[in-house]
Order: structure tokens, then sequence, then C-alpha cells
């Protein structure tokens, strides 16, 4: 299939009418955009969050449900044809106040799901009317169809396989005639019940369809031109990278770089399937392309930055020339289903470090997994880190590495550093209060121009 684009938009990218005929305009300028996969409009997803909780009252349910209503239908209100648009918005929030009625009575993280999907079925149709609109032939599909996943709520398991089938018997032969529209983020388990891919589930949607209809590209459309050798917000001398290799934005997207969801990556290196990254406000200002190989692999790409990390060590004389000490710690992290992120060893002590994407890491380090952990060893908690990872190529295998990375730096308390396990990175934790100031300070001994 030559030029075949899946075509993604962030929540920022089709938050209003105006941003959206922005989007529009990308795609009918290009066609090779057959596939366009759409977030929620910015602030519905949190309005719906905030619906899909326990004991929410009737009051506060009418009135997110009022301020729902009023972003989409001030994006309907710019169209030439507004009353179907308006009855379809109007039933669908009929449907979302009688879940969210039934969610009040009795909580269930399934209701959740399905109250969660609402902003995907919403901004789709709507982005669908106004490609339309822009003469551009567009149908809206509900990717429930095709998408089948596990019933784990909150953060369903696709099949691939399933998906595959589906998107070839079902999605594809629609994408000669029109655009297709579909919504990212939700799919559909064996019972028929709605569920959702968790945080990042958009991109990964985009990226799993790129690769089911066996794409030629995907294309990422955000807020920012393209990925950055830093965060801008932390110094103004982050620059946009052109081209970086799929080994490198996965470390990026690992170590703490918003701009991608590290599963998104996935599917799009099984299949080969080069990923663009631009801004839909500057579609002309370029973006950054990840793909297999690239034309340069410098030794520094990136410095990402990842806050709210807690270390754990535990240390036990136990440990020295004894076996089966390790397996032990784990064994109990593995039974609170706890995933270290990072680890260094000594003669009689473990340092570990963890990661909470959802929300603080305080909560994960409970007084019952210390118990446990007491048991076997003396242990110590520190949160308030941030880890910092410095992103590039064959650090394993440079000279000087250490003096040119921690010589700019050597004023500031480093907590852990991690380096060897990946010619990709080199990961070090320091205190929240001084991550900035060491990743501007870093930024500009690597990256100085």
């Amino acid at each position: 299939m030559s030029n075949f684009t899946v075509a993604k938009f962030g929540g920022t990218s089709v938050a209003n009418h105006e941003a959206m005929s922005r989007c529009a305009t990308i795609i009918k300028n290009d066609l090779a955009n057959r596939v366009v996969v759409v977030s929620a409009s910015a602030g519905v997803t949190n309005h719906l969050v905030r619906l899909g909780q326990e004991n929410v009252p009737a009051s506060e349910r009418t009135e997110i449900i009022a301020n729902i209503r009023d972003i989409q239908l001030k994006i309907v209100e710019k169209f030439t044809q507004t009353h179907d648009l308006t009855v379809f918005v109007e039933q669908k929030l009929v449907e979302l106040a009688v879940i969210a009625e039934q969610q009040a009575q009795q909580h269930s993280i399934k209701n959740a799901d399905e109250i969660l999907s609402f902003g995907e079925q919403l901004s789709s149709a709507l982005f669908t009317q106004v490609l339309n609109e822009l003469g551009v032939s567009a149908q809206c599909f509900d990717i429930r169809q095709v998408m089948k996943t596990n019933s784990l709520y909150g953060q369903a398991v696709v099949d691939i396989e399933a998906l595959k089938a589906n998107a070839v018997e079902h999605l594809a032969p629609f994408t000669q005639d029109a655009v297709i529209v579909t919504q990212g983020f939700i799919g559909q388990d064996g019972l028929g019940h709605t569920t959702t891919l968790g945080r990042g589930g958009s991109d990964y949607s985009a990226a799993l369809i790129a690769e089911a209809l066996d794409a030629t590209s995907l294309s990422i459309w955000t807020d920012v031109v393209g990925i950055f050798t830093t965060d801008p917000r932390i110094t103004d001398q982050a620059r946009a990278i052109p081209e970086i290799s799929f080994g490198e934005a996965a470390e990026m997207a690992t170590f703490g770089a918003k701009i991608l969801h590290p599963a998104t990556l996935i599917p799009a290196m099984r299949q080969n399937i080069p990923v663009f990254v631009g801004s839909s406000k500057e579609p002309d200002k370029g973006g950054t392309f990840i793909q297999q190989s690239v034309a340069s692999s410098p030794t520094y790409r990136s410095i990402a930055l990842r806050r709210e990390q807690t270390l754990v060590t535990v240390k036990s004389p136990a440990m020295l020339h004894a076996s089966g000490f390790l397996a032990k710690v784990f064994a109990i992290l593995a039974k609170h289903e706890l995933s270290v992120d990072l680890i260094t060893t000594s003669e009689i002590s473990v340092a570990l470090t963890f990661d909470n994407p959802t929300g603080s890491t305080q909560s994960l380090i409970n007084n019952t997994v210390l118990a446990e952990l007491e048991q076997l060893c003396e242990v110590s908690v520190e949160h308030g880190l941030s880890l910092v990872a410095v992103i590039g190529n064959n650090l394993h295998a440079t000279k000087g590495l250490g003096s040119s990375v921690f010589d700019k730096i050597n004023d500031f308390n480093i907590r852990m550093i991690c380096h060897g396990a990946s010619s990709n990175n080199l990961c070090f934790l320091v205190p929240e209060q001084d991550a900035n100031t060491v990743v501007e300070q870093l930024h500009d001994t690597l990256f100085a121009a």
C-alpha cells in the first residue's frame, strides 16, 4: 500500500472549532492521511474522570454535564448544518447522565470506562463534520468494532491479532473512499463492554491501528513542534530534534519526556513504521521524525526528567555471599504488584527506584510492604526525588562520560547513578528542588551551540 498515513490529534488539537479546522486543513493538504484518531476535546476528559468517581452529588453531575455540553456545542454552532449534530450531542449527554447516575449509586470501574469513552465519541463525530464542511469526504467509525481488549478496565490490554483481522475486514475497505475518523483510548471487551487503554491510550491506539492496517507512516499531532533536547519549560536553550531513532525515542518516553507515551512506539517498532511528531498549531514548522535508522547518532541526544520518584534502600549483612536474598525481596514486591524502575547494588545493600505514572509514588510503598521487607532487612525510604536521564548513543563506551556529565553539577547531591545496562542512557537521582537547575546546567554543558 503506497502512502497510507494514520494521523492522531490530541486534546488541545481538537479543543474547539478553530483548532479542529487547523487539523482538518492538515488532512486536506495531504490525503495520504486515510485514518484520523482523535482524543477528547481538551478539558472534557477531566470532567469525565470526576463524573466516574464515587458519590458525586447530583448537582455536581448536572454542572459537569453542562460544562461538557458547553465545550461541544460551541464547536457545533460554527457548522453550516447544526441540527443533526446538536441532536447527537444532546442524545449522548442524556446517555452520559444515566450512566453517571448509576455510577453515583453503585460505583464500578466498568462504568468509569464507559463514562470516559464519551469524550472521544463526541470529538470524533464533530471532527468528521469539520472535515466534511471543508470538502474532505469523511466518515466516523466506532473503533470498538475492531479494538478488542480484555476486561482489565482502566488499563485494558488489546488483542493484537483480533485487531489486525478486524481492521482488515471492517475498517480498511472504508479508507478507499473516505477519510475515517475514529476514537483513541477506547476499546471493547468480549462481553461488549467499553474499555479504556489507560494513560497515553490515544497515541497507543493510533500506533496499533497503523500496525494493523500496515500503514506507511504514523503522524502524532500535538501542541509542540516535535521532540526537544529537553523540556523547553526548563530552559529556553532547548531545541527541536529533526530526527531520532526508535531506541532513543523509547528511552526518552520511558524516562519522562511527555511528548510520547512509551507504549506508542512498540507497534511502530514491530512493523518499522516511521513516526512523525509535529504541532497542529504550526504544521509548517516541521517536527521530529522517529525511525529505525537515522543519519546522525550523536553521543548526547536529549535530557529527560521524571519527577516524584521514590528511592528504597534495603540493607542486610545477610546479603554478603548469600544466595536468594534478592529473590526474597523481589517476591515481596511482586506480591504487591510493585514494579522496580532502576536498581543498583553493593555487597550488602540494594537501591531500588519506583515510579507511579498515575500519581504519587508515596502511596506505593505502604506500611504493609515496609513491614514485610523489614522482616528481611533494614529498609530506608526517600521521597521528593527526581530522575534525570541523559539519552544518547553508545554511552556505555564513551570515554570521559562521567566528567562530561558530572563535573558541572558537582555542587548537587546525587542520590543514585545507574549506567551500563543500556547504551542509550545514563540516569541519576537528585532532590526535587534541584532538578530544574541540574537539567538546565547539564543542557548548557552537553548541548552548547
